[in-house]
């Protein structure tokens, strides 16, 4: 993470690090835009939209009020401030870099764990599957921080993947982040599915 996610890094591939800089977004915006897509792409209904966006968008409201009272419960820190410091970690074999920088710039003003576009991005692709009930769905999204940049995808899962493993790129994330992001996001949007705005089987 040290060296993929600083930046001018010389271990990130260009498209990694293209990849970190598409997604430092407001990530729910991306997925809304992917839900928006995937609605036209499947020609829903007025109903059947709204019912989407009801799910899509609770599911991430709830997970947003999960994973912040999770990040000031464990209160980690961040890379920046975990490689700058790793003199006081009380780990020999971590070297600190006081110069450190990530690659996006600037790092979010609050904990790292569990990472937000990790939750938000697991949540947005269970809703998504669960409700057309396939993975497969041939799509591109936009980046609000790249102008005119697009990112293709064959299935909601690759955009969950990628978007999860850009905030490494981006230089903002541990791994252990994301990997406890992306549970708890799929658990609060489970739970959301199998619970609210269900459809009614009429006798």
């Amino acid at each position: 993470m040290k060296s993929l996610g600083i930046v001018h890094s010389t271990t990130a591939t260009l498209d990694q690090a293209l990849t970190g800089r598409f997604w430092n977004g407001a990530i729910q915006n991306y997925w809304n835009e992917i839900a928006q897509t995937a609605t036209l792409g499947h020609q829903l209904t007025t109903a059947q939209s709204a019912r989407l966006f009801a799910l899509l968008n609770l599911s991430l409201a709830d997970g947003m009020i999960a994973f912040y009272d999770s990040k000031y419960t464990y209160n980690f820190w961040r890379p920046v401030t975990a490689i700058r410091e790793a003199a006081i970690d009380g780990n020999p074999q971590t070297i600190p870099d006081p110069a450190w920088l990530p690659k996006v710039g600037n790092t979010t003003p609050d904990p790292a764990y569990p990472g937000a576009h990790a939750g938000i991005s697991a949540a947005g692709d269970l809703v998504l599957k669960s409700f057309f009930r396939s993975n497969h769905f041939d799509f591109a999204v936009t980046s609000e921080v790249l102008p005119g940049v697009e990112r293709s995808f064959d299935n909601f899962s690759g955009a969950n993947k990628e978007a999860t493993l850009s905030r490494i790129f981006a230089g903002v994330h541990f791994r252990s982040d994301l990997t406890a992001g992306q549970r708890l996001g799929r658990e609060v949007a489970d739970f959301v599915v199998d619970n609210f705005l269900t459809p009614v089987h009429q006798k």
